[in-house]
């Protein structure tokens, strides 16, 4: 699954329109620094989001991101 498809995912699981996403992301930012719906859109139909606005999304909608350890075959 792409970054798209994951973060759209999580929005429809938890209820929240990209619209209300962008608000959330934008809460505590100064105004030069707020985005865009039609930004966030292209970013992740790009693939360009960087790693901490994925970490924001994340927080935004109640999640976190985690690395876990590959599981192993157990025929290796």
């Amino acid at each position: 699954m792409n970054i798209k498809n994951e973060i759209k995912s999580y929005l429809a699981a938890t209820g929240i329109t990209m619209t209300e996403l962008v608000e959330r992301l934008n809460e505590d930012l100064p105004a030069d620094k707020k985005t865009s719906v039609q930004n966030l859109s292209n970013k992740l139909s790009r693939g360009s989001l960087r790693y901490d606005e994925a970490q924001q999304i994340a927080i935004a909608v109640g999640k976190r991101i985690e690395w876990v350890d590959n599981k192993k075959d157990d025929d290796q």
